[in-house]
């Protein structure tokens, strides 16, 4: 073998250590901030478990009853589960103001389809989650396709939907009595049953059900991947060869089904049947626990976990200050701090990804 040529020679007086790199020890703060941005249920659960002990300190032992922690989650069944459903929106970096009124005539249709019309039960429930469906479809068309703001579209038929809630029910509610005469199936989730000296509803448990069913297909599914991708950039989302049209129709459709299904559970929550429950803040408070719960606004972060975790918080805050006799007006200033504490929060964390 021939030596080394001209140009190999000059690097025989160059240095050989090899490359290496200094370990520093990361702060607390960094790592925490990895931490809660790896685990976005994490700082929910943290708030949720903090408000559990200031109450039960405060009122005391009555607070930490069974009997009232499971009252608890039957105060929040409807508000979860339409939490679920804003959920998949936001996730999107989309919005859904219309959910709650979806909720609404969904019950309405249910209850006139059943027992107005006579129809069987079974039949009525399936009228009325297709009912939520085509609102959510039409919303989702619109987004997607129309490629419309999902805050404008959702605001119009937000007032389209309770505007034929109150046409087609003429405001007429229909009462508890009736109900459980010619349809006893509609108040099928206001089943309860006792664990103990716990007292859960068929209700709570369809909740806890929904919210695991979807952690479970936005983790471990395709189509949940999707949908964090396109809320977290949808131009590199389409370039990767998703659908985002399609992801976007599919979960303001599934968002409108799940308003349905918590129109089947607010009925055996509720006894009857009223139009005029339209005008209740539901979309507020759906938006509240998804906030609380981590989800982030800008889409793409968050755990569905967090948003059960954010509506058990405003029902701790609310049930901690009734049991105080303090004034109503606490819970409302309460939830404003802590909806403005979450997105401080979650601004804070994104910086990890900056």
């Amino acid at each position: 073998m021939t030596g080394a040529q001209e140009f190999e020679r000059v690097l025989d007086g160059s240095d050989k250590n090899v490359a290496s790199f200094e370990h520093q020890a990361v702060p607390f703060v960094k790592r925490a901030q990895h931490f809660l941005h790896s685990t976005p249920a994490a700082v929910p659960l943290i708030v949720l478990v903090l408000s559990i002990i200031i109450f039960g300190i405060a009122i005391g032992g009555r607070f930490f009853s069974s009997y009232t922690l499971t009252l608890i989650l039957q105060q929040i069944a409807i508000v979860g589960i339409l939490g679920a459903a804003q959920t998949l929106v936001i996730l999107t970096a989309g919005i859904d103001l219309s959910i709650g009124v979806i909720m609404v005539i969904s019950a309405v249709i249910m209850g006139n389809v059943a027992v107005t019309y006579g129809i069987p039960t079974p039949i009525a429930v399936l009228a009325g989650m297709l009912a939520g469906g085509l609102c959510g479809l039409l919303n989702g068309f619109l987004v997607a396709f129309m490629k419309l703001p999902p805050f404008i579209v959702t605001l119009g038929t937000w007032n389209i939907v309770m505007a034929t809630n109150f046409i087609y029910s003429a405001n007429e509610t229909i009462r508890d009595t009736d109900v459980d005469a010619q349809a006893p199936l509609l108040h099928f989730f206001a089943i309860s049953f006792r664990l103990g000296n716990a007292v859960l509803t068929l209700g709570v448990i369809a909740m806890v059900l929904l919210v695991l069913a979807l952690w479970y297909i936005l983790n471990h599914t395709a189509w949940g991947r999707h949908v964090y991708a396109v809320g977290d950039d949808p131009e590199a989302a389409k370039l990767s060869g998703i659908q985002t049209k399609s992801v976007l129709l599919t979960v303001y459709t599934v968002s409108g089904v799940i308003a349905a299904f918590a129109a089947w559970v607010s009925i055996g929550r509720n006894g009857s049947i009223s139009p005029s429950s339209a005008v209740t803040d539901y979309n507020l408070q759906a938006i509240t626990a998804t906030v609380i719960g981590g989800i982030s606004l800008f889409g793409g972060r968050g755990s569905i976990l967090g948003t059960l975790f954010g509506a058990m918080i405003v029902g701790v805050v609310s049930m901690g200050l009734n049991m105080l006799g303090a004034d109503p007006q606490w819970k409302v200033l309460l939830t404003g701090v802590l909806i403005i504490a979450a997105v401080a929060i979650d601004q804070w964390i994104r910086k990890v990804s900056v």
